[in-house]
């Protein structure tokens, strides 16, 4: 009885595999694929580290009056474009006008007097040392209507290049002194991006130097030129302030968040094509070539340079991989190389 039990198990197992042996003679075998490979190879590249900054205009400027006086006309808002030397504000400047007027008044007098006195030289009847001081006093009153009408011009405070007002700090009736902020205005057209970069990278970059900027609302990679490196460091922070200037670009303002790409040194790593690496779901593979066959093998990308990326690990240097036509392949299929 034990016998013919074994013996029934014996045939079952010999039917299952003969079931399994025809099912899999009635799959369709893979089509060659028609692909390019290449071999995986280490490469060098400059290692980089993402320092943040805020990008600035290169020109702003706090506009302050250079007289005291009540301000009297405010011509100008935030937002609004002015151009150079466009008057922003007025100042009612009483005193100085009646400085200037007292001025014109000596200055009438003292080329008067001076008229008279060369008559007089004439006739000699003056002496050269009276005649001498009477010009003396005539220059010093053209002197004092020059300084006046300087002053009278203070009255008017103007924009010192073309730009926007970016904020207000005082309106008509407000007391105008030369140590009190009235506008605050800058080139938008010329922009700028300033960062705290630590010590122990700041010693690597040079003057005129290129490096990538990325700004959330630009949607390409900008390059930036170091332009200015602060040759102290904060004492709070131990930073160094670098300056670079930024290209003309769509969607980008001052105030906006930036990253810049900073070198701290050299590394290699294994670089592929991106058409090499194939998303699908959550997972990045790549077809490896093996003996004429697609061999799928799990990757993990690092950093992407160009139209090249890292591969951390998956792949070996020396290894050939599919690069053109790797989308639409399946494990073991069978391949032909271009």
């Amino acid at each position: 009885m034990k016998g013919a039990i074994l013996l029934g198990v014996g045939l079952s197992l010999v039917l299952a595999g003969c079931g399994h042996k025809t099912e899999r003679a009635g799959v369709t075998p893979l089509p060659t694929a028609t692909v390019r490979a290449q071999t995986v190879e280490s490469k060098k590249r400059t290692a980089t580290e993402d320092v943040m900054g805020t990008v600035r205009a290169k020109l702003r400027a706090s506009i302050e009056a250079k007289v005291s006086g009540k301000i009297e006309r405010m011509l100008v808002a935030p937002g609004q474009v002015v151009q150079a030397g466009e008057v922003l504000a007025v100042i009612d400047a009483r005193e100085v006008r009646a400085r200037y007027d007292q001025a014109v008044a000596v200055r009438q007098q003292a080329e008067a007097d001076l008229k008279r006195l060369t008559s007089l030289l004439e006739q000699k009847i003056l002496s050269q040392a009276e005649f001498d001081s009477a010009q003396a006093r005539a220059r010093v009153a053209i002197a004092g209507v020059t300084e006046a009408e300087a002053m009278l011009g203070y009255t008017k405070v103007s924009a010192p290049f073309a730009g926007v007002i970016t904020r207000k700090h005082a309106d008509v009736g407000d007391l105008a002194t030369p140590s009190k902020p009235l506008l605050d205005m800058e080139d938008s057209r010329a922009l700028r991006l300033q960062a705290d970069v630590p010590e122990a990278i700041v010693g690597k970059l040079t003057l005129g130097e290129k490096l990538p900027v990325r700004v959330t609302a630009v949607e390409k990679e900008l390059e930036g030129i170091v332009s200015e490196i602060a040759p102290a460091a904060d004492p709070g922070s131990r930073t160094f302030l670098v300056k670079l200037d930024l290209p003309d670009a769509a969607g980008l303002r001052a105030g906006q968040f930036g990253r810049v790409a900073m070198p701290v040194g050299e590394t290699s790593a294994l670089r592929v094509p991106v058409s090499a690496v194939v998303q699908r779901g959550q997972m990045e593979i790549v077809f490896v070539v093996s003996e004429n066959k697609a061999q799928l093998r799990l990757v993990k990308t690092g950093k992407r340079i160009g139209s090249e990326v890292e591969l951390i690990s998956g792949v070996e240097a020396g290894e050939k991989i599919v690069v053109e036509g790797a989308a639409m392949l399946r494990d073991g299929q069978p391949l032909e190389l271009k």
